[in-house]
């Protein structure tokens, strides 16, 4: 892990500061960085084809900033040491004050990583694979704020499960299980189990709860009502408008993502943290 990339938030001082701290404490290392914070770092900025080529990724920010920094490595098994400078931070484990003894003792080889499950999301129109991308925490199809209810037929391995009349339908992963999943009233799934939980967006149908689904099987939907401002959304980072009769499926990747645990918090801790659960 001689090549280490820096990926951050914009206009962060924090990370600034933390990025300097970190590259005066490893001089062995050469460190690449985004064109926005290379500057502050006097550093030359790199190309998202030279991060992606990186060894190593540490993430100065929130989930998101860890999910922008996972995509650049297109399914490169490369460890992602995650520094909250965010808000809830789930999958951004280290506290900053721990980043450089958590970098230490993966340089060591005694870090603990684990490896997350991906989606790989497909858009059909017709024949046409409009779209395929990898996925981390979620796929999400949804409505903007004017538009109608819609039917989403949803099928699993050619099996019917239901036509669900929402706002929208949410795939998740397990570590997306506690990102917008959540907020729709979806369960917490522990990150080591391979599965898709499925999630309808307001639903007209009370009974229509979320389900958890095997990751291995294909997942398909078919929008089957007149759609107007509705869209595709790939782990919050891309929107694709979507049209009557189009088809998503949904299916486990072959790639994986290697996240570098914080040695001191189990998954459970994690959750007692960031959810304001009652300590022992």
């Amino acid at each position: 892990m001689k090549i280490v990339a820096l990926i951050s938030r914009p206009q962060k001082e924090e990370a600034i500061a933390l990025a300097k701290d970190i590259i005066a404490a490893f001089p062995d290392r050469t460190f690449l960085t985004e064109p926005h914070l290379a500057p502050a770092l006097g550093m030359k900025s790199s190309t998202d084809e030279e991060l992606g080529a990186a060894d190593l990724a540490v993430i100065l920010g929130g989930d998101g900033t860890l999910i922008h920094g996972a995509r650049l490595f297109r399914g490169r098994p490369v460890p992602i040491v995650g520094v909250n400078l965010g808000s809830l931070g789930f999958m951004t484990e280290i506290p900053v004050t721990e980043a450089i003894d958590a970098l230490k003792l993966l340089f060591d080889g005694k870090a603990k990583i684990d490896s997350r499950m991906k989606l790989t999301c497909r858009l059909f129109r017709g024949d046409r694979c409009l779209l395929e991308d990898e996925v981390l925490n979620d796929v999400v199809i949804n409505k903007s704020a004017l538009a109608k209810i819609a039917a989403h037929e949803t099928w699993l391995d050619g099996s019917f499960v239901a036509t669900y009349m929402a706002d929208g339908v949410i795939f998740s992963t397990p570590t997306g299980s506690t990102a917008y999943s959540l907020s729709a009233g979806g369960p917490i799934v522990h990150p080591s189990v391979d599965c898709v939980v499925i999630t309808p967006i307001c639903p007209h149908a009370l009974t229509q709860r979320p389900i958890v689904v095997p990751g291995d099987q294909l997942l398909s939907v078919r929008l089957t009502s007149d759609l107007q401002d509705y869209f595709l959304t790939i782990d919050g980072q891309s929107g694709h408008p979507l049209q009557k009769g189009d088809r998503i499926e949904v299916l486990k990747s072959p790639n994986r993502v290697l996240l570098v645990r914080n040695s001191t918090l189990d998954y459970f801790a994690i959750l007692r943290t960031k959810l304001h659960w009652g300590e022992r």
